[in-house]
């Protein structure tokens, strides 16, 4: 069996709807790549996501830095408790 370029190709055999529309080029216009004002309320999510993990990465840093500190102290001072812990210069700490 010969294969030709004009005769119908895999994909076509498979496909039973219609291809779709070329895009149309407008003069002036480019296709793709957030041109509306659609693509800021998306933007403005992403950046109200990314605050809020960014926040979270902080406040789970600081907090790990603590433990880390109140463990430093306690070997230091030889076991004290967790309630005895002593004032971060930290504010909130």
């Amino acid at each position: 069996m010969s294969s030709s370029s004009y005769g119908t190709s895999w994909a076509d055999q498979w496909d039973y709807g219609s291809d779709p529309p070329p895009p149309s080029s407008s003069s002036g216009k480019r296709s793709g790549g957030g041109g509306g004002g659609g693509g800021k309320k998306g933007m403005e999510k992403t950046k109200a996501a990314a605050a809020s993990g960014l926040r979270k990465v902080k406040e789970g840093t600081a907090h790990g830095f603590q433990w880390i500190k109140d463990k430093y102290q306690q070997k230091k001072s030889g076991g004290k408790k967790h309630g005895d812990q002593q004032s971060s210069e930290i504010a909130g700490y």
